[in-house]
């Protein structure tokens, strides 16, 4: 009964945000429904391609969702579930929500431009620069863990004589089924991205075309697998990734991230049945405490809770896809406190499914204060267990594993199309919108889409390859000291244009607070292990990365903190 009446006061709790809260902010803003879109303003047919509500809230939700709201709030449940509960809460309200909204509508503002540009416009041109160096090296981080990731979930085992089979197998392991269902998601996007956008076919008709072709694949999937070594993987991924960042959005990202949606959609569905279910059976009990103390083996709740959460509350790579892909798809202003604001609540509530789910299984998963073994097992297992399954083999537990790993090409997908925007507008002068418009040939190569796609990607896929646990730890800090930047970057816009941007200098401030101390944190850590007061776990050279990276970003965000302060000071002044 404690978990379902967790579930039924986060629901509540947040369809109260969305629709007070939510609907204030759009009126202090000024959404305005006949105003046109950069999407229908600069329609391209590759990146300003307009798409159906529906298709770009399954786009926007898959791409900021990924497995962050499943693996997030399951480690962090070693300091209980009030904490965590309450952050998914009120972070999703009044910290993430309020980013991915003020994100989306201001890049909308802005010709869909991103928040290097946004940032340019009341912070200036260096400010600009910094931002856009610092948003790469988080984009380094996002392709580097999920490249790891995505491998490490594909990868097939060798056998006991070191061979690895390669191609379709019959009778394939999770690693092999998981495999063939996400090339068979890619087959199956472009051949729906095709039908709506060159042969005229409906959104509804085609949805059921698609959502016919899950099924199919599923069982295709598995019953026949797809079998390659880890590093054959990596290639494999490096190329798909590349290539999908630079085709145009209808033929890849709408129509995958759409169709991978309803994957999650059906997953939070069965996990709230199975929440009922256990209430009225007693299949299973909710064991996690309400509070386990101050500090565990994660650090302190101050930062390590709200750098943990991170997707289910808040996260800065939102902000980026906001103003990266979203904005250049919005077909209405009005449909923008939905698919911003609303698709956060929906991964908050997602958050405290996978609360709820490790507090199933929590004796099992969570020993001496930390989390032991893999989110997605964990969130699997608790799911299952709520349906009286008390083993790994039955088919709610494979659909839910394969969900969660289905969404990690999704992040890929879009943080590498990303990666893409940026790099191109770092060495883009005032006037030029694109790489034929740079006067100097050196800043046309460099601005180049191929290169800097290239590039990223080749770096990602290094870093992924290495399996370095140094990258997941970076990528929590950076990516929440990107969303304090973000809200310092909206703020900013909102006051130069003459709007209310009072509600963000308390999210800004804390996340701000929050991320720098763990930064900090690491970097005394790493100078410990340096000076031999710690001992080092790992490869020395990987310390050392994550204190150059650490440091190198800590830097950059007291420099762009800076820069807003003066910022909101001439504002205050006018």
């Amino acid at each position: 009964m404690t978990a379902l009446l967790i579930i039924l006061a986060a629901i509540a709790l947040l369809f109260i945000g969305y629709v007070f809260y939510g609907s204030w902010l759009a009126k202090q803003w000024g959404i305005d429904p006949a105003k046109k879109t950069p999407a229908e303003e600069k329609a391209d047919g590759v990146d300003y391609v307009s798409a159906k509500p529906a298709v770009l809230m399954g786009h926007h939700f898959s791409s900021i969702a990924g497995a962050g709201p499943i693996n997030g709030p399951i480690q962090a449940a070693v300091f209980g579930w009030v904490p965590v509960f309450l952050w998914c809460v009120i972070g999703g309200i009044f910290f993430g929500g309020l980013q991915d909204f003020g994100s989306l509508f201001a890049s909308a503002r802005n010709d869909g431009k991103s928040v290097g540009e946004i940032i340019k416009a009341s912070m200036g041109k260096t400010s600009k620069k910094l931002f856009i160096i610092f948003a790469l090296l988080v984009l380094i981080l996002v392709i580097a863990s999920f490249v790891n990731v995505v491998a490490g979930t594909f990868a097939t085992a060798a056998d006991a004589a070191g061979n690895i089979a390669f191609g379709i197998v019959r009778n394939p392991t999770g690693p092999q089924t998981t495999a063939m269902i996400s090339l068979l998601f890619i087959v199956l996007a472009i051949v729906y991205g095709i039908l709506t956008n060159k042969c005229g076919l409906k959104t509804l008709p085609a949805t059921a075309i698609g959502l016919v072709g899950i099924v199919l694949a599923v069982v295709i999937g598995l019953n026949f697998g797809f079998a390659m070594s880890r590093t054959s993987w990596i290639v494999f991924i490096g190329l798909y990734i590349t290539v999908a960042s630079l085709v145009p959005v209808w033929i890849l990202l709408q129509p995958r991230d759409y169709l991978s949606s309803f994957l999650l959609y059906a997953m939070m569905g069965l996990a709230l049945i199975g929440i009922i279910m256990s209430a009225i059976t007693g299949n299973a009990t909710f064991e996690l405490p309400a509070f386990t103390g101050w500090s565990t083996k994660i650090g302190p709740m101050f930062p390590a809770l709200f750098i943990t959460v991170a997707c289910g509350a808040c996260s800065g790579f939102h902000s980026l896809i906001s103003t990266g892909t979203t904005s250049k798809q919005l077909d209405n202003e009005k449909n923008a406190k939905a698919i911003g604001y609303g698709s956060m609540l929906i991964e908050s509530a997602l958050g405290i499914i996978s609360l709820i789910a490790v507090g199933m299984v929590s004796k099992n998963f969570i020993v001496d204060g930390a989390f032991k073994g893999a989110p997605p097992v964990a969130f699997a297992s608790g799911i299952a267990k709520m349906f009286g399954f008390v083993d790994q083999n039955n088919a709610i537990y494979a659909l839910l594993t394969l969900a969660v790993s289905v969404f990690a090409l999704t992040s890929l997908d879009t943080g590498t199309r990303l990666s893409r925007f940026m790099f191109s507008e770092l060495f883009l002068k005032e006037g030029e919108a694109t790489y034929k418009d740079a006067a100097n040939p050196i800043r046309k190569v460099l601005a180049f889409p191929l290169f800097g796609t290239v590039l990223m990607v080749v770096i990602g896929c290094v870093l992924g390859g290495l399996s370095l646990s140094q990258i997941w730890g970076l990528f929590g800090a950076a990516n929440q000291l990107l969303a304090g930047i973000a809200l310092m970057a909206v703020a900013a816009w909102l006051g130069q244009v003459g709007k209310n941007n009072k509600m963000f200098f308390i999210p800004m401030i804390f996340m701000l607070a929050a991320t720098l101390t763990q930064l900090v944190r690491t970097v005394i850590a790493k100078i410990n292990i340096f000076t031999g007061a710690a001992q080092a776990a790992g490869p020395m050279w990987g310390h050392w990365f994550q204190f150059v990276f650490a440091a190198a970003m800590a830097v950059l965000a007291v420099i762009l903190v800076i820069e807003g302060a003066k910022t909101f000071s001439k504002q205050c002044k006018k």
